[in-house]
This record gives C-alpha cells, structure tokens and sequence, in this order.
C-alpha cells in the first residue's frame, strides 16, 4: 500500500462533505503527496468498481482487525482506490476510521486490508467499509478475543436461596405424570408417548401447572443416555404444528419438553399435533419474557426453569434413563433452558449445547439492544435501570454459567441482533467447564439461526 492514514474518530467536515458526493474509482494521480483520495471527483467515463467484504478468519480476530476488501477495476487504465473503514462498539461508541490509497491495476482485482493501528479491546465491533465513497458492505459484526471478554458475574445474595425456594417448592408438587401412547409414531424399537404432568405455579401460592411433552422410550430394556430438547421461543403461533419425534433409533431416551404457555401447551385440540386431544389455554399472551415482568418469584422464568428441572425428574422414573449421562440442547430461548437446566439440576448434566442462547449479559445488553432488552424497556414501568437489572440478573444465563462445569458447546452469529453475540460469549466465559471441554461456534454472516454444521448430537456422543 502507498498510502497509510489513521484517523481516530473525526475527519474534518471538509472531507467529509466531499466524501458523501463521490461515488466511483478515481484515476491513479502519479503526482498525489498523500490527499485523502476517497473525496476525488471522477470522471464520468470510468466504470465504477465492484466491491465485496470476504468473510476471513471467521471475522474473529486477536488484537487487531484485518478486514478484507476485494476490489475489482473494470476500467482499462489503472485507477487508484481509497479505501475507508469505520469501527464502532456494539454499543454504537465510535472507535476509529482509517483511511488506506492504494492502486488497482487496469482490469485487475485485488484486496485491499485495513487494520487499525493499535490492538483494540476484546468486545464485539461493527464495522462499515467503502472505496472511493462507495459502500463494499453494509454494517457488520466482527469480534475481537472474544474469549478474553470479562464480564463479571452479578448475582444478588439471595441467587443461591432463591433458587434452592423455587426448587424445594418443585419437589413439594405431585408430578401427576400421565403418559399417552403415539402408535403412529412408535416402532418396535422405541415408543413414543404424550407426557402430561404438574409443575410449579406461577408463583409461592396457587395450582400447579400443567406442562406436556414427547417422550421417546427404548424397548429394549436396557439404560440409555439421556437427551432433552428445549425449544425456542414459540412465534410460529397458537396454530401451528408441533413436531412429535418418530420411534426411530433405540440410542437414547429423549423428552421433547413443552414448557409452560408453550408449543404443546399454547395449542388447540388438533390432529397435527398427536396426542393433544383437548384445547390448551396459553394464560401468557405470547410474550412469555413480559409475564408478571419484575416479581421475581412469580415470573415466567422461574416457573419455565422448574418445568425443565421436571423433564429431568420425569426422566429419572423411567427405568430405561441411564441419569449419568444426561445431556440437554436447544437454540435461542432454548439454548437459555440449557443452561438453566445445567446450572440448577441435581442430577448433574453430562454435557449441553446452546445454539445462539437467549437471556444473557443484561448489563451489558441494556446499550447493545436485542429482544430481552427490548421487552424490558417496554415493560418496567416505574423501575429504575438498576431494579430492572437486580431482577433480571436472577434469570442471566451469565449467573447461572457460574454453578456450571459439564462440557458445553455454544455458539453466535455475529450479526444477530435477537441475541447478540456478546449475550451469548459472556455466559460461556463464565462457565467451570474445563477448558478442554468448552466448544464455540460463530457463524460469521449468520444472524439468529443454526452455524454450519451444528450437530448437537455429535458433539455428546464425545461424551457418551
């Protein structure tokens, strides 16, 4: 590169100005001292250059960032490109816009790579790049030592007792379970059943709640590891179909929990979802994360944690559920059970995997956004900032990382902004997992869904 500029934060409004009205590559200028050559007015012969952003190193760096801009010049006659990036936090703070020149030769290609002049923070960074005043690639999400991100673990004093109240009170409910026979599910080597039973009211007091589920029993009669699936967050509405597992392999003994307003709770009496055979009232309104928001003993959360504490003691009953190697999964909302599940189960889990968890790192996420942060602002009502955050950090996934040491695998996409990535790093940092037992995927250009090659599956059978 000829022509290296870093400018921390502010450019002239001259330059700017300027920069806003170009539009197209610049002919190389032999004579140029070193001008800022994004702002050069080009003429209206050249063709304009084609620009991209390649994903590279994940968009996961040490240190220093090295964005990547690929730069093809159409025109024949070499054109000189000025390249410009511009770094923010995901807190939308400014950081930094560096300014690169360099030459592209005539109906050539190159990539151009800008990195900053010092190492930057570990935290996650958006980024905006452009050549010649042209945008190569809208906003994104890069991270910098992501593992290297501290986050300090902000439970009340009460986290423990709370926690161990709500747990005693799950223990005092009759499980009530009944089970219900899928035959047009089942095989011979492994029934499925409609589960039906109690949990925890929706607070200190009242009825328990009833909570429904597939479950996936061997017929071997022989143990078998065991595996619950948490769901996400249900959107797909009241009428939508819930999918019952087939009988399938005889590997494992598997629960597919419906939790509380959810899924198999939060549907009409329907033939495309076998084994409902009544209407199921939703009490919830389908903002599940806004119920009895700021009580702590009555919120959606703590009763929605115990329901997953019963998926492990309905598993423990069951003669064919080998309960030392218990494993659980789910992505976003069910990522979060996940680690509920791991952090508060007194049977110990044997290992999980958390696709783009939901309900972490509130603090920090209060500036950064997402749904949960979105959802709390509109519901706080006379709280304060800090009321809002000492009640939320009772169900933080970043707390509950804290009473977890089995393996766990997890994972981000960088540009999801339902959860965003540091919610999902941060817990992960705060596990006691071993290090030799800790996995992290990104997915560099995903935003809330599943990683290339997520497999739950074959990250437990390392485990088995």
């Amino acid at each position: 590169m000829n022509l290296r500029k870093y400018i921390i934060v502010a450019v002239s409004a001259i330059v700017m100005v300027a920069l806003c009205c170009c539009g197209s590559p610049t002919p190389v200028d032999p004579d140029n001292k070193g001008e800022d050559t994004t702002t050069q007015v080009v003429p209206a012969d050249l063709e304009p250059f084609k620009l991209s952003v390649p994903v590279t190193d994940n968009w996961v760096f040490s240190g220093k960032p090295a964005i990547t801009i690929h730069v093809v010049n159409p025109n024949p006659v070499a054109v000189k490109a000025g390249a410009k990036l511009q770094i923010t936090t995901d807190k939308r703070k400014a950081v930094a816009t560096i300014i690169d020149s360099v030459e592209i030769a005539a109906n050539a290609e190159q990539d151009v790579v800008i990195t900053t002049e010092d190492n930057l923070a570990p935290g996650f960074y958006r980024a905006t790049c452009s050549v010649n005043g042209k945008v190569a690639h809208s906003t994104f999400v890069f991270g910098i030592d992501p593992f290297d991100i501290v986050s300090e673990p902000d439970m009340q004093p009460d986290f423990d007792e709370f926690w161990q109240a709500a747990k005693d009170q799950l223990a005092s409910i009759d499980m009530n379970a009944t089970l219900t026979e899928i035959t047009t599910k089942s095989s011979a080597t492994r029934k499925v059943y409609l589960v039906k039973m109690q949990s925890v009211p929706d607070g200190l007091t009242g009825e328990p709640v009833v909570i429904r589920g597939y479950y996936c029993e061997p017929q071997d009669g022989l143990k078998h590891p065991v595996i619950l699936h948490f769901y996400g967050y249900d959107t797909a509405g009241s009428k939508a179909k819930c999918e019952c597992p087939s009988g399938g392999s005889s590997s494992y003994a598997e629960f597919y929990l419906s939790h509380r307003g959810q899924y198999l709770n939060n549907r009409p009496a329907s033939t495309q979802n076998p084994g409902v055979d009544e209407d199921c009232i939703n009490i919830y309104n389908s903002d599940w994360f806004a119920y009895n928001f700021g009580d702590k003993d009555s919120y959606y959360y703590r009763g929605a944690f115990m329901d997953c504490l019963q998926a492990v003691r309905f598993m423990a009953t069951r003669q064919t559920s080998d309960m030392t190697k218990l494993f659980a999964e789910g992505s976003s909302q069910g990522g979060a059970l996940s680690y509920a599940t791991a952090a508060l189960s007194d049977y110990p889990l044997t290992a999980i995997a958390a696709n783009v968890a939901f309900l972490g790192d509130y603090a920090d996420a209060i500036d950064i956004g997402g749904l949960a942060i979105e959802i709390s602002k509109r519901c706080k009502g006379s709280m304060t900032t800090e009321q809002m955050l000492t009640f939320l950090s009772y169900f933080d996934t970043k707390n509950l990382a804290t009473r977890i040491s089995c393996a766990v695998m997890a994972s981000s996409g960088l540009q999801d902004d339902v959860c965003p990535p540091r919610t999902n790093v941060v817990p992960f940092n705060n596990l006691k997992t071993p290090q030799e037992a800790k996995k992290y995927v990104f997915g560099p250009e995903m935003k809330h869904d599943y990683p290339k090659g997520w497999n739950p599956m074959n990250f437990f059978r390392d485990y088995l």
